[in-house]
């Protein structure tokens, strides 16, 4: 099934609220790299979706997958702070496993499947962007080895995060596509 990348273009389809000065900003940037990411799936069958085409273990559909989780989870984190889910330390064998099939199409999925489930997630995050009280509200980081003990992160902090991480998947999905059939989100 293909799919038009450019029908959720600009900022949340469904945000109802005006949103101005820096949350217009941050809504703008992340629907900027969002858009670029969903670029690099432009007329792709769910097989190519799905296919690696470089030594990494992505594929296209599988880094959607990923930015979509990722996005929900910070999202999570910023109406409710961490989860005991969140803990690395805890996590179990199936736990990684479950993660690991965030990197890669599994059968069954579709890229639309894929795409539909980003969509909703990106109009629920904007949604929180655009009626959030307070972006300076802060919660205490998970556990994890790459996080500072103690530290916290405001709401702005975390947004940054996901626009951060949706750019850079974004750049990695342009490779793979490129990769694939030469395909370029740019150029």
């Amino acid at each position: 099934m293909q799919h038009d990348p450019w029908r959720t273009r600009g900022m949340s389809q469904t945000t109802h609220t005006t949103v101005t000065g820096e949350r217009a900003d941050l809504l703008e940037a992340l629907a900027k790299h969002r858009e670029f990411l969903r670029l690099t799936t432009r007329d792709l069958t769910d097989e190519q979706a799905g296919q690696r085409t470089t030594v990494s273990e992505l594929c296209l559909g599988g880094l959607v997958k990923h930015v979509t989780s990722t996005e929900r989870n910070w999202v999570d984190f910023i109406q409710h702070g961490p989860s005991p889910e969140d803990d690395f330390d805890a996590m179990t064998e199936k736990d990684w496993a479950e993660r690991a099939d965030e990197f890669r199409m599994l059968p069954g999925e579709t890229l639309a499947g894929v795409l539909a489930a980003y969509d909703e997630v990106a109009r629920r995050t904007d949604e929180l962007v655009a009626t959030l009280p307070d972006l300076n509200a802060s919660h205490p980081l998970p556990k994890a080895p790459w996080f500072e003990t103690g530290a916290r992160w405001s709401a702005r902090r975390v947004l940054l995060h996901i626009i951060a991480e949706t750019a850079q998947h974004a750049g990695h999905a342009d490779i793979i596509r490129e990769s694939l059939d030469g395909a370029k989100s740019m150029g």
